[in-house]
C-alpha cells in the first residue's frame, strides 16, 4: 500500500480539482449499482415467462437484491475503517460484475437469484459512500453542487438503463441486462486505482484494530427477511404472516437493546443510535423510510403496469421512461444548487407533493389515453424526486459530527432502502390481491380494465404513502450550512 496514495497524498498530486475526480471515481460504480438494482425491473415479464414463475416468485429478482442491499449498508463504516476507501471500494466492483456475469450465463432461477443477492450486497456497500464523500471534501457552502453534480450523473443510469434494457431485451432477451453493469465496473476499478485514496474517511489511517458487530448485524438480517417474507404471507394470511411479522418486531427490539448495550460497553456498534438524539436527522430518516417505500415500489411498479396493463413492449416502455429520466437529471442539477440556499424542507416537501400528485395523476391512464399523457404524469414524479434526492440527506446530516458521519450516511441509507425493500414487496403483494379481487390474473395475456383498477389502486396507495412522508418532511429545520454543527438535542 503506497503512502503516495492517501488522501493527502492524492490531493497535492492533483490539486483543487482532486476532489472532483474522486467524486467521479465513486459515481462511475455508483451508477453500477444502481443500474443493477433498477434495470432488472424491465425484463421481469420476460424472465417470469423464461422460468415459468408467479408474481410472487418473480418480484424476489428485485427484492432478494433489496434485501441484501439494505443489510449490507450496515457494514460501510465498519469497512471503510477497517480497510480504507479504495481497498472497500474495488472488492464492491469486482462482487458487483461477479454477479452480472453469473446472472447472465445462468441457466437456473435458484443461480440468477444468487447472482441478485451477490449484486445487491455490492451495491449496499457502495451506496453510502459518496455522501460521506461530499460531507468531507466540501466545504459547507459547495456540498449542494457537488450533491447536484453527482446526483445528476447517478440518475442517467437508471435513466438510460430501461431504454438500453428494453432494447436488449426484445432483440437478445433477458440475460443481456444482466451483462450491463460489466463496462461499468472496469471503469470503476481503473479510476479508483488512480484516484480512490488507500485511507479511512477522514483521511484517517485504516486501522485493523477493530471488529464487526456480527450480532448486530445478524439480528438485522433476521429482522429485514422476517419483515418481508410477513409481508408477502400477508395477501395469504393466517398465522405465518402474524408470526413473521411479530419476530421482526422482536428482531427490532433486540437490535436496539444490543447497539445500546455495544455502546455502553465501549463497543463499537453497527448503528450508533446517537444518531437519533439529533432531531433533524430523525426526521429526515422517517421520511428517507417512507419516501424509499414510495420510491423502490414505484420503481419496480412502473415497467410493470406499462407492459401488463397497457400491453407496451419492453423497448417501447424505455422509450416512455427516456424522457423522464432526462428531466429528473437536469432537475437534480438545479436543485442541488439551491440545496445550497434553500431550506431542506421546503425542496423535500415541494418535491413529496410533486411525486403524490404524480401517483394520483396515474389513475386516469386507460387503454386509449394518448401515450403523452402518461409521459407527461411520468415526468411530474421524476421532478419531485429531484427535489428529494440531491437535498434529503445532505439537510438530515449535516447538523452530525464529522465522526458520525459514515455512521449517519450508512443508517438514512439503510432506513431508505429498508423502506424500499418493503415497498417492492408491499406493491407486488398489494397488485396480486387487488387484481384477484377485481377477477384477473397475470396469467391472462390479455389487459383488461379489471387488471388496470388494480394497478390504479396501487398507485392511489403510493399517493398516501407521500402525503404522509409531507408530515415529517416538513418538520425539518437544520442550521444553514456555514454555522458550526449542532449537539444532539
Amino acid at each position: 500500500m503506497s503512502s503516495g496514495d492517501t488522501l493527502a497524498a492524492l490531493s497535492e498530486r492533483h490539486g483543487p480539482r482532486y476532489r472532483w475526480l474522486l467524486l467521479l471515481s465513486v459515481m462511475v460504480g455508483t451508477m453500477a449499482s444502481i443500474m443493477s438494482s433498477t434495470i432488472v425491473n424491465v425484463a421481469i415479464p420476460d424472465m417470469s415467462q423464461h422460468f415459468a414463475l408467479g408474481q410472487e416468485r418473480a418480484q424476489w429478482v428485485s427484492s432478494g437484491f433489496m434485501v441484501a442491499m439494505t443489510v449490507s449498508m450496515l457494514t460501510t463504516p465498519w469497512l471503510l475503517g477497517r480497510y480504507g476507501y479504495r481497498r472497500t471500494y474495488v472488492a464492491t466492483m469486482l462482487l458487483l460484475m461477479a454477479g452480472g456475469l453469473v446472472g447472465g450465463f445462468s441457466n437456473d432461477f435458484s443461480l440468477v437469484l444468487a447472482a441478485r443477492v451477490a449484486e445487491g450486497l455490492a451495491a449496499g456497500v457502495v451506496q453510502p459512500v459518496p455522501a460521506i464523500i461530499i460531507l468531507h471534501a466540501f466545504e459547507p457552502d459547495k456540498q449542494g453542487r457537488a450533491s447536484g453534480v453527482f446526483g445528476m450523473g447517478v440518475v442517467l443510469a437508471p435513466a438510460l438503463g430501461p431504454s438500453i434494457g428494453g432494447v436488449l431485451v426484445d432483440f437478445f432477451g433477458w440475460r443481456s441486462i444482466f451483462f450491463m453493469v460489466v463496462p461499468f465496473c472496469l471503469a470503476s476499478l481503473w479510476l479508483a486505482m488512480k484516484f480512490v485514496p488507500v485511507t479511512a474517511p477522514g483521511g484517517a489511517i485504516a486501522q485493523r484494530g477493530s471488529t464487526l458487530d456480527w450480532r448486530g448485524l445478524l439480528l438485522g438480517a433476521i429482522g429485514t427477511l422476517c419483515l418481508l417474507n410477513g409481508l408477502v404471507q400477508l395477501h395469504v394470511g393466517g398465522v405465518i404472516a402474524g408470526l413473521l411479522l411479530a419476530a421482526a418486531a422482536l428482531a427490532l427490539v433486540a437490535f436496539i437493546a444490543w447497539q445500546r448495550r455495544l455502546k455502553a460497553g465501549g463497543g463499537a456498534p453497527l448503528m450508533d443510535l446517537a444518531l437519533f438524539g439529533y432531531r433533524t436527522f430523525a426526521m429526515g430518516s422517517v421520511v428517507a423510510f417512507i419516501y424509499g417505500t414510495a420510491l423502490f415500489g414505484s420503481t419496480y411498479l412502473l415497467p410493470v403496469y406499462m407492459q401488463l396493463a397497457l400491453g407496451l413492449s419492453p423497448s417501447y416502455v424505455g422509450t416512455i421512461l427516456l424522457p423522464a429520466g432526462l428531466i429528473l437529471a437536469i432537475t437534480i442539477a438545479l436543485v442541488g444548487r439551491l440545496a445550497d440556499r434553500q431550506s431542506t424542507r421546503v425542496l423535500v416537501s415541494t418535491g413529496l407533493a410533486l411525486l403524490a400528485l404524480s401517483f394520483a395523476l396515474m389513475v386516469t391512464i386507460g387503454l386509449a389515453t394518448p401515450i403523452w399523457v402518461l409521459v407527461a404524469w411520468a415526468i411530474l414524479g421524476r421532478i419531485g424526486l429531484g427535489f428529494i434526492l440531491p437535498s434529503l440527506n445532505l439537510g438530515s446530516m449535516r447538523s452530525l459530527h464529522k465522526g458520525l458521519i459514515p455512521q449517519g450516511s450508512s443508517a438514512i441509507n439503510f432506513l431508505r432502502m429498508l423502506g424500499g425493500a418493503a415497498g417492492v414487496s408491499l406493491c407486488g403483494i398489494m397488485l396480486e390481491w387487488r387484481i384477484a379481487a377485481h377477477g384477473d390474473s397475470l396469467a391472462n395475456p390479455v389487459t383488461s380494465t379489471a387488471r388496470l383498477a388494480a394497478f390504479n389502486e396501487v398507485f392511489w396507495m403510493l399517493s398516501a404513502l407521500c402525503a404522509l412522508a409531507l408530515v415529517a418532511a416538513w418538520q425539518l429545520r437544520e442550521a444553514h450550512p456555514a454555522t458550526t454543527p449542532d449537539a444532539p438535542q
